[in-house]
């Protein structure tokens, strides 16, 4: 098997709970977005637009989903004998070593023997629960031309924000002197997107002593990139220009699905040269009745629409009855809404059943129905409760 310059390691078991109804029973990667693709579709596209083809997904929560849509990687052309993607799992080794990931350093720690297989110069570690578009070539190519040992990806936060994030405190070549983990009073608003590339001979020795650690809590941020900058090496920051959001709270979820129906939105679903592909499913056609009124929405295959709808996003196989009103809203797949019904400001999950004249939403807050509901009666916050 020949060296690898770079291979992918994806950190997917997270149960993003922030997420509320959205991730009851599925892990926050494996969510819906857009219409028709997963969350984890566009880190899993940047790798394949970006010629990486040995790509590993460490899967914990439920996950159950995100394996059948990964498959055998064919969507992202990483179906390949040598490397392609591979799930990974939590697993146990003997004399009990193993079992659950206790943090993002010591998920990679325990697939250290997958990596080894390909004995890579450069390890890329993602995270698979972020919207965005990115090159990691060009990324890599600025880690090999710093000379780094680790480069993290950034990107700027309004001042406000930075509180939020992981800061890093750069010199003017972008070196990293300090990292300061969601600080009361930040130094910058470099926000670090939790991109990471590590050379591999030097992430493999942090990962082994951080291991040995019993008081580390085996994160790459709270203990791999602090111990690092401690002993002098060479950390950078790559500077990342482009539309990039963490979906991890229904706010941001609905906000992302909100920019895609900006005329400039940044991520551009329908750029030729940077596809984010997925795993298709069978539809027939999208049906408009002749009663019904569409404006500034994003609609998918097999839906059927006879109501009215403005600024929002359906997913496929979605069904509005005559007389319906949908405004502001995220409906995804195959979600039933009957005659009569208004649903403002709304997330509404998979195979969800609205019967007549209900009414879901208000303009003030984003009401969130989990999946597989039937709803008979009025919600108006809060999701169903």
């Amino acid at each position: 098997m020949r060296r690898k310059e770079m291979i992918a390691m994806i950190l997917a078991g997270g149960q993003g709970s922030r997420l509320k109804e959205l991730t009851e029973n599925v892990a926050k990667p494996a969510v819906s977005f857009g219409g028709k693709y997963k969350i984890i579709d566009f880190t899993l596209s940047n790798c394949s637009n970006s010629g990486i083809d040995t790509v590993g997904i460490l899967t914990q929560y439920e996950p159950h989903i995100l394996n059948n849509h990964i498959g055998n990687g064919s969507p992202w052309d990483l179906d390949r004998m040598d490397g392609g993607v591979t799930i990974l799992q939590p697993h146990t080794k003997k004399n009990d070593e193993g079992g659950w990931y206790k943090g993002t350093a010591n998920a990679i720690y325990q697939n250290m023997r997958f990596i080894e297989q390909y004995d890579p110069v450069h390890v890329l570690i993602l995270s698979g629960d972020h919207i965005y578009k990115m090159d990691y070539g060009k990324m890599l190519r600025f880690h090999v031309s710093k000379g780094a040992d680790a480069t993290i990806g950034v990107f700027e936060v309004p001042l406000k924000d930075a509180p939020s994030f992981g800061i890093m405190n750069v010199r003017d070549d972008m070196s990293i002197y300090e990292f300061e983990e969601k600080p009361k009073k930040p130094k910058s608003t470099l926000a670090s997107m939790g991109i990471y590339i590590f050379t591999w001979r030097i992430l493999k020795e942090y990962l082994i002593k951080d291991e040995k650690d019993k008081k580390s809590e085996n994160d790459f941020g709270k203990n791999i990139i602090p111990d690092m900058l401690a002993d002098k090496l060479k950390l950078f920051a790559y500077p990342f220009e482009g539309y990039w959001k963490d979906v991890g709270t229904i706010e941001s979820f609905w906000d992302a699905h909100m920019d895609l129906l900006k005329e400039d939105n940044g991520l551009n679903l329908f750029e030729k040269n940077w596809k984010i592909n997925t795993r298709q499913y069978t539809y027939p056609p999208l049906y408009v009745g002749e009663d019904a009124v569409i404006e500034h929405t994003l609609i998918d295959k097999g839906c059927e629409i006879e109501g009215a709808i403005s600024n929002s996003v359906i997913f496929p196989g979605v069904k509005l009855g005559k007389t319906s009103k949908i405004s502001d809203s995220v409906i995804m797949a195959n979600t039933v809404i009957e005659p009569g019904v208004v649903i403002e400001r709304a997330i509404i999950a998979e195979r969800v059943h609205i019967k007549k004249n209900v009414t879901i939403g208000r303009k003030d807050d984003i009401t969130v129905i989990g999946e597989d509901r039937v709803i008979d009666s009025s919600v108006n916050q809060g999701g169903d409760r």
